[in-house]
């Protein structure tokens, strides 16, 4: 019956296609802000077709019904989509627009395709129009078929934004303005307009209750010279916190008017926006005669590297997430097969656990809680259709992430829940080579997250094995969980053009996946750091910062050579010294023999 909700839904959106004379409509995975996560209410797919993964794009014409994503989520989508309408078509490549080349090939000239502008990037617009306009296609910016049809839509959030102190920013919101003034003098940028909501937050050291797993209020803020408007629901800032924008000069302006101010920028001038995050309505409301500087955002760039407050704060984080995992492992191992545990009631336990430790907001996405086959999936997150009962065998990954004042983690970890077999330690292991070649690399300044790539697959390569995500995505700080520009790997989030730069955090995830048994991943953070001066330059190195335990049942031991070994034995005794000081004498006892040092086959 749930089905036919949605093919009925199908059916409404295809009648008023027909009314307006379009020929396809885009229905991106989107807000206004185009970031990761958006708010219920612009959960638009989730509600057209019950696919509920963060990635995809939908498109629909009379006779024939999308939806576009990568391998993250192609089991995910089929079992989703059953009887829905939808068609599943997997992407060859994450994170491209290939369904504009499938609108191309069979939308005939003089047809319309349609797309809400708000939710669509000024550069994906682009990709649109090269591709259809020669071809005497239309494309229809103003257009929204779904509100007409979703009428128990759920509002907007409505919590109170907060300031966020500078014992956790490191830096006064004043002192990042004047340097990204002094950034947009170099590029010769009269205006900047920021649409992200996580550069916003960064610029105006504010933070927000707009999405469930980021603390942002989404808004917008053009800066200039001598001035900066920040657009947000005028509500949900407190009078306290106004009284600290109107000291700091900054122009408060309610939210639905960034487009009409943009509108009016003076004949001559130059903006600087970013292409990827800004949405097409918006580029196109921009005067002809207004200069466009197309380039990742400036706010971007400086957040992703950490100050010295940021990093010593995110180290601090990392104890209180590692005791707080280390606790749930032990009452995973001493409760399973005693008491009934399944994937939902584990990331319960586990989000308590966190909830003790100070400075703990919630977590930093919705966690993977994942048994056996479920592990396969590399984003599956369980509800009370698929929650399983987890064994006294079998593979748990568990893939999360909390968000407090002082930082944002991310972790996984898999474990053996009984005796692993051959083949499962294999597979595990040469993922964890991966994760610990890639830390322990050493690489010149000027180092693209791309070129370095190969050293967390080459184990998995060799072997006839590779995972279909990237391998590592930067981190906020108290912002977003995946926060570019820098990354490991093309399928990442990120900009490849950036390069790794000490102070930046970013992830470690090479993984394993065997659809319909099992999946491994051993996931952690590190700092980029400075390593030494030679005569060849400058060289850097990642300082890992993750501290929780790798589960040693799992490790084949003849696949790791000495300095691998080494690698996770000095990790090992890391993690006893650091949380060791924080656990009651039990648990300290328990994560002794979690941690004690692997010794080589002989």
């Amino acid at each position: 019956m749930a089905k036919n909700i949605y093919s009925r839904r199908l059916a409404g959106v295809r009648a008023l296609m027909k009314k307006k004379r379009t020929d396809a409509l885009i229905v991106p995975s989107a807000d206004p802000h185009l970031g990761e996560y958006v708010p219920d209410h612009w959960r638009v797919i989730r509600w057209l077709t019950g696919f509920s993964g963060s990635s995809a794009t939908v498109v629909i014409t009379g006779s024939f019904a999308g939806l576009w994503t990568d391998s993250r989520y192609f089991i995910q989508a089929e079992e989703q989509l059953k009887d829905s309408g939808f068609e599943l078509v997997k992407l060859r490549v994450p994170h491209t627009p290939e369904h504009i080349e499938w609108l191309q090939a069979k939308i005939k000239k003089g047809g319309t395709v349609a797309v809400d502008g708000r939710l669509i990037s000024a550069g994906n617009m682009r990709l649109l129009e090269d591709a259809l306009l020669p071809a005497g296609v239309k494309l229809d910016l103003k257009v929204d078929l779904i509100t007409p049809l979703w009428t128990e839509r759920p509002p907007m959030p409505n919590d109170k934004a907060f300031a966020l102190p500078v014992k956790f920013s490191g830096e006064s919101g004043a002192a990042k303005i004047n340097r990204v003034r002094e950034k947009m003098a170099m590029m010769k940028a009269d205006y900047q307009l920021l649409t992200a909501a996580d550069d916003v937050m960064w610029l105006l050291n504010i933070r927000g209750k707009d999405l469930r797993y980021s603390p942002l209020l989404l808004s917008f803020a053009v800066v200039s010279s001598d001035q900066v408007l920040f657009f947000a629901d005028e509500d949900k800032i407190p009078s306290s916190l106004k009284a600290e924008l109107d000291k700091e000069g900054i122009v408060l302006l309610p939210y639905d008017t960034v487009s009409s101010v943009i509108s009016h920028l003076e004949e001559g001038s130059s903006l600087l926006l970013s292409p990827s995050t800004t949405s097409a309505l918006l580029c196109k409301a921009v005067p002809k005669k207004v200069k466009i500087i197309e380039e990742v955002s400036i706010p971007t760039r400086l957040k992703a590297i950490k100050n010295k407050t940021e990093i010593k704060n995110l180290k601090e984080v990392m104890v209180r997430d590692g005791v707080a995992l280390t606790k749930f492992f032990h009452w995973l191992e001493k409760n399973i097969g005693r008491e009934t545990i399944t994937e939902l009631s584990a990331s319960s336990r586990l989000e308590a656990f966190r909830q003790e430790q100070k400075d703990f907001t919630g977590p930093s996405f919705a966690t993977i809680a994942a048994y056996n086959e479920h592990a396969a999936l590399p984003h599956y997150v369980p509800d009370e259709g698929t929650d399983a009962r987890l064994g006294k065998s079998g593979i748990f990954l568990l893939d999360s992430g909390g968000q407090y004042f002082g930082g944002t983690t991310d972790i996984t970890r898999t474990v053996a829940l009984g005796k692993p077999d051959r083949r499962m330690k294999s597979d595990f292991t040469l993922a964890l080579k991966g994760t610990i070649d890639l830390a322990m690399v050493r690489f010149p300044y000027g180092t693209r997250g791309y070129q370095i790539e190969v050293l967390a697959r080459k184990a998995l390569w060799d072997n006839g094995l590779n995972y279909g995500h990237g391998t590592g995505h930067g981190v906020g700080s108290f912002l977003n969980v995946h926060e570019g520009p820098q990354t490991i790997g093309s399928a990442a989030s990120g900009d490849m053009k950036t390069f790794l730069e000490p102070g930046m955090l970013i992830s470690d995830e090479p993984a394993v996946y065997r659809q319909g048994e099992y999946g491994f991943r051993t996931e952690n953070l590190f700092f980029c750091i400075d390593d030494r001066e030679t005569d060849h330059g400058r060289f850097l190195k990642f300082d890992t910062v993750t501290l929780c335990f790798i589960d040693r049942e799992l490790v084949e031991v003849s696949l790791l050579d000495d300095r691998e070994l080494k690698w996770l034995n000095d990790y090992h005794e890391t993690v006893f010294s650091v949380l060791g000081d924080f656990l009651e004498p039990d648990l300290r006892k328990w994560l002794r023999d979690k941690t004690r040092p692997i010794k080589p086959n002989k």
